[in-house]
């Protein structure tokens, strides 16, 4: 049922039916997607799979339920689901809290089972023509087994033994810190008749930090190799990704690309076996923000052939047409994310997708005709679609899970010109009624990254709540943004006070010249890096009536030595170009209310930012009784983002309760879930 006031009722809001990953069977005939819903306790979001016609005839069917929740992996050559999930095994045992398991719906019908439970969980399921699977599992170091990682973290564990040493970096990655336990790959062949499960064999052993968090892997069709992004430690705290190709018989390991001047990722093995489409990194470093474009080396092992290396945009994704010919990424552009056909043997580009949207999950169809994929735009939430491959720009809308929810008004386009005569945009969402009889006040809502583009739906950063009490919202892409080339990165490469600074305040003049804005009535929010940039704002301009600034960075000499990838911020900023480019010294500048929000698990931005900022606040308050405009949201249980369904009623209850009190000049008033 379609919730018509959704973005004016944060509890509708929340209870919004979530898209979520897509799979497609080897076959072509079942595609599968989540869906994300608050689980009863409202703590957290769980999600079914739903099965939807690739033809687009048949309404969507669900597939799965339990309170838990499962996330879609992979097919079987057969056609059956592989699926994680830590509900409980009802044929198990019970034994303390599940953990993620590797489970399987057979295709025929029938109950599903569990096929895979290492302690250490399981993530990136891919599975060969032949049957073979591949899956990472986080192993104890001592550990030869996944029965033998299972005593050891029982003694640790009954020991009540948590902690670590640790001997290299990273020590934590955005929202967990890493234990005594690292990822490995496993492997297994096909599941046999009946409930046994896989016979798991480790493919890698204990390898520290070269299976990375983000690490991706792929097999290749006979099963006979694995590759796999390989992160290998430098010198000064660093690290860089190479490929490896890795024996899935004796897991022998050689590199196959590895240049110390770039990096390599999203490997994706041909349809052949024969050759491997890697994305590839030209390094950054303080004068040059890298470059990234899409290759082909051969499995085999021989020189890296560079497909896109003259296209001025930056690949992702990679998918290959069922005869190798070609492979489909997604790119930004210019406020967009469409998806692309690129030629494999010379590189020629050519874009599938003419609308606004932006794609992901992308699956090619065996007859190689059609792309499948997720689609979303600034207005419209993530939706199945089916994409034609022969160029016409054919979109199909197919019959899923959810219905579509109406926004509560209208996207347009902003544009003006930097001072260097650079291009600029932005979209303008906008409520139903403003016009020049009801203009409406006006939020400039600045995106993180600093490497992205306001190009797709956000249910974490959604404007429509705002707009839904009557504010037109300004999504500007300032320099840094991707989509753009090459050279608008470069312009505020380092500089993250300059161009980005003045491109925002352009395109917010822009905004602020239309009759259906109230140029007299405006303020500005950001998070992570936009935080940054809420924070720069504020030290720079009073031209804004209030400030909110979520998981921002404040003193940059302290972030980067204090979050997690430190090693990469370093590539970028050298200490002169740090301190230069910091907020944190225009702290006496800043007279504008502003909203502190953080996360205490925030280790990419992480809490000391939020409270270094917050003491230079209140520290520079001249009332005699304390007296402050400024408010700080604290979440402990949260981390860079905040994700459960009532920590996110808060937020926004919260963020508009500011706005409107400076913005409007309502009487304050403290969301009611805050006590």
């Amino acid at each position: 049922m379609v919730i018509i006031d959704a973005f004016s009722d944060l509890d509708a809001y929340a209870a919004l039916p979530r898209v979520t990953g897509l799979r497609l069977s080897p076959d072509g005939r079942r595609l599968v997607v989540g869906v994300a819903t608050p689980e009863p306790k409202k703590n957290r979001y769980a999600t079914a799979l739903w099965e939807v016609d690739p033809a687009g005839e048949q309404p969507a069917r669900r597939l799965t339920r339990s309170t838990r929740g499962e996330s879609v992996a992979a097919f079987t050559p057969g056609g059956d689901l592989l699926f994680t999930s830590a509900r409980p095994d009802p044929v198990g045992e019970p034994d303390g809290e599940p953990g993620t398991a590797l489970w399987l719906q057979p295709a025929a019908g029938g109950d599903a089972r569990v096929v895979a439970a290492p302690p250490g969980g399981v993530r990136g399921v891919v599975v060969s023509r032949s049957g073979t699977l591949v899956f990472g599992s986080s192993l104890m170091p001592s550990a030869a087994d996944p029965a033998a990682d299972k005593e050891a973290r029982a003694k640790r564990k009954d020991t009540g033994v948590n902690a670590v040493l640790y001997e290299e970096l990273p020590i934590r990655y955005w929202d967990h810190a890493f234990g005594p336990d690292r990822l490995r790959l496993l492997t297994a062949e096909p599941a046999p008749a009946g409930e046994a499960p896989l016979e798991l064999r480790d493919l890698t052993g204990h390898v520290g930090r070269a299976l990375f968090d983000e690490a991706t892997w792929d097999v290749a069709p006979d099963g006979r190799t694995v590759v796999a992004v390989w992160t290998v430690a430098e010198a000064a705290g660093s690290q860089r990704e190479t490929i490896v190709a890795i024996d899935v018989a004796t897991g022998e390991r050689r590199t196959l690309a590895g240049d110390p001047g770039h990096e390599y990722t999203s490997p994706r093995i041909s349809p052949d076996g024969t050759s491997v489409a890697v994305v590839v990194y030209r390094r950054s470093t303080a004068s040059d923000p890298g470059d990234r474009w899409l290759a082909v080396l051969p499995l085999a092992g021989g020189p890296v052939r560079d497909l896109t290396a003259a296209w001025d945009r930056w690949p992702d994704a990679i998918r290959w047409t069922p005869d190798g010919a070609a492979l489909v990424v997604a790119a930004d552009d210019g406020g967009r994310a469409p998806l692309w056909r690129v030629d494999a043997t010379s590189g020629a580009v050519s874009r599938l997708t003419p609308d606004d949207g932006s794609y992901t999950d992308a699956e090619v169809s065996p007859d190689g005709r059609w792309v499948y994929a997720l689609r979303s735009a600034i207005g419209s939430a993530p939706t199945p679609v089916r994409v034609a491959l022969d160029g016409a720009g054919t979109v199909d809308r197919l019959p899923g899970p959810v219905a579509e929810t109406p926004v509560p008004g209208r996207v347009t386009e902003v544009t003006t010109t930097a001072a260097d005569g650079t291009p600029l945009r932005a979209w303008l969402a906008l409520p139903a009624e403003a016009g020049p009889e009801r203009p409406a006040p006006l939020l400039l809502w600045i995106h993180g990254g600093p490497l992205g583009s306001w190009n797709s739906w956000s249910w974490r950063w959604n404007p429509w709540i705002a707009v839904a009490r009557g504010y037109a919202v300004l999504l500007p892409d300032p320099a840094l943004s991707t989509g753009y080339g090459h050279e608008f990165i470069r312009r505020g490469w380092g500089a993250w006070g300059a161009a980005p600074y003045t491109d925002l305040l352009a395109l917010t003049d822009a905004a602020e010249q239309r009759t259906d804005v109230d140029a007299t009535r405006t303020a500005a929010m950001g998070g992570s890096f936009g935080g940054y940039m809420a924070n720069w704002i504020a030290g720079h301009t009073d031209r804004f009536a209030a400030i909110v600034t979520h998981a921002s960075l404040w003193s940059l000499d302290q972030m980067w030595g204090t979050t997690d990838t430190a090693f990469y911020w370093a590539r970028e900023m050298t200490r002169e170009v740090m301190e230069v480019n910091s907020p944190h010294r225009f702290a006496d500048e800043i007279t504008t209310p502003i909203l502190v929000i953080h996360g205490d698990k925030d280790y990419r931005v992480p809490i000391g930012e939020a409270l270094r900022l917050w003491w230079d606040l209140l520290s520079r308050s001249t009332d005699q009784d304390g007296a402050t405009p400024h408010k700080f949201l604290f979440f402990p249980d949260e981390n860079h983002w905040v994700l459960t369904p009532e920590h996110t009623k808060v937020w926004y209850a919260t963020v508009l309760a500011f706005l409107d009190h400076h913005v409007r000049g309502e009487k304050w008033q403290r969301p009611e879930l805050l006590g």
